[in-house]
């Protein structure tokens, strides 16, 4: 067999990268240092990652020269880029915005006759036009609502939690299938909606909190009745949306016999921990249902801007526990952000894999931008989990087998120390050495 390594390496606040090729030789009985790998045990197929089209990102976007303009779509959505597929838009406004808004404020306008994308107008949908020209495929997005209107609600404003009222549950149905339908009209591809955005969270931005209950009684009653009216049954529909630790226990709590059928997966974040094995615990229940990471970030609020290296391993760990444990997906939260980690309209500052100085009209790949692409350009849509085994957790490691039949394994060393790694598979080695501090992909023809 042949391979090829690609590794990336951060020593004295310097990226490098390296790579390398190789054939591997007969297994005459390695047991040390082993990563072994089972392409026969076949898991779920991955779909795609992929970022949020937040306004914060495409105001952003529309300050750059057109030189650098392209620059970013290429780094993201080009061949040589990260390969995105998929994307997240928030349904109105939420925090990574320039202030609050809704498609429509009139309590009074029963038809939603002043429903209006005006505001999307300006510069989310000019970006996700720029994006869509340059690639072959649709990029699949999937719509969250943060907030509905603010005379929807029990606190009578967007921010700071507050319920859905009521007696506007059927009314916030239909909007929510009005924005899908607008969206779709411009040739977005919606292919998948969450319920509400972290919906067990008070924020001082747009928020909107649902209890389970709640949760499953709007899905049942209000909005799957009325996706049915509207033609919109094919999308699917994600619960939950908030942190991993009450993944389950949501789960447990919102799917039963009538919405089964209603719910295609649950949506989920990063922000409490690992909690690996809840995506597991509820996959061994709802085989059936698609865990799919759909937001994450590095938090200024919680952790130092300057440890690049910490927020690259926060983002390799993640991805490669959501993806041995079931993840379909992975979409990053805002792909852009400015200097400041913003614009963020209550200033909930936070890092982002590509920064643009605004000064300089220069964007700058964060070591998280490259980490992400050890596992993006490698592990493509339509790949396939495979078993593996490691002799140590000090290697993150997962691997995949891609369309074109070959083993796409990518390894990130969590010490400072250089590791050997004999890749086991089919009776033959494969021999790599991981440098401290690195991340590698290895391809296995």
């Amino acid at each position: 067999m042949k391979y090829r390594w690609l590794q990336t390496s951060y020593r004295d606040k310097k990226i490098r990268h390296t790579e390398g090729e190789g054939a591997s030789c007969p297994d005459m009985g390695q047991e040390n240092q082993a990563v072994n790998l089972y392409p026969d045990f076949r898991y779920q197929v991955f779909e795609g990652f992929g970022g949020s089209m937040t306004e914060a990102a495409a105001y952003t976007w529309h300050t750059m020269s057109e030189k650098t303009k392209r620059e970013l779509l290429q780094a993201y959505f080009g061949q040589e880029g990260l390969g995105y597929s998929q994307a997240r838009m928030a349904i109105d406004s939420c925090d990574a915005c320039l202030g609050n808004f809704s498609a429509m404020d009139d309590e009074q306008d029963e038809d939603m006759i002043s429903f209006s994308l005006e505001r999307d107008e300006r510069y989310i949908l000019p970006f996700w036009e720029a994006v869509q020209k340059m690639v072959d495929t649709p990029v699949e997005v999937m719509l969250s609502p943060w907030s509905p209107p603010a005379f929807m609600k029990t606190n009578g404003e967007k921010n700071h939690g507050g319920k859905l009222k009521e007696e506007y549950r059927s009314m916030w149905a239909e909007y929510l299938c009005r924005f899908v339908k607008a969206y779709r009209d411009r040739g977005v591809a919606v292919k998948r909606m969450s319920i509400q955005n972290e919906p067990a969270a008070v924020q001082i931005w747009d928020s909107c909190v649902y209890t389970a209950a709640e949760e499953k009684l709007f899905l049942r009653d209000y909005l799957y009745p009325a996706l049915e009216r509207h033609g919109l049954a094919d999308l699917e529909i994600f619960i939950w949306d908030h942190n991993k630790e009450r993944l389950l226990e949501r789960a447990l709590e919102t799917i039963d016999e009538e919405t089964n059928s209603m719910i295609t997966g649950i949506a989920f974040h990063w922000y409490s921990g690992d909690h690996f094995e809840a995506l597991s615990l509820a996959h061994e229940r709802y085989p059936d249902k698609k865990p799919l990471f759909s937001e994450g970030c590095v938090e200024y609020s919680k952790f130092t801007q300057k440890d690049q290296l910490a927020d690259a391993r926060m983002y390799g760990h993640d991805i490669a526990g959501d993806l041995n444990n079931g993840a379909c997906a992975f979409i990053d939260w805002c792909m852009l952000l400015d200097s400041k980690g913003g614009p963020n309209h209550v200033d909930n500052f936070v890092d982002a894999p590509v920064m643009y100085d605004e000064k300089a009209d220069r964007m700058e790949k964060k070591l998280s931008y490259y980490y992400i692409g050890h596992f993006s350009r490698a592990i493509v849509p339509g790949s396939v989990r495979i078993g593996f085994s490691r002799y140590t957790d000090k290697l993150d490691v997962t691997a995949f087998l891609r369309p074109d039949k070959k083993i796409a394994v990518v390894l990130m060393n969590r010490t400072e120390k250089d590791l050997p790694v004999f890749l086991r598979l089919r009776g033959e080695i494969l021999s790599v050495r991981i440098d401290g501090d690195a991340i590698m992909t290895v391809w296995i023809e």
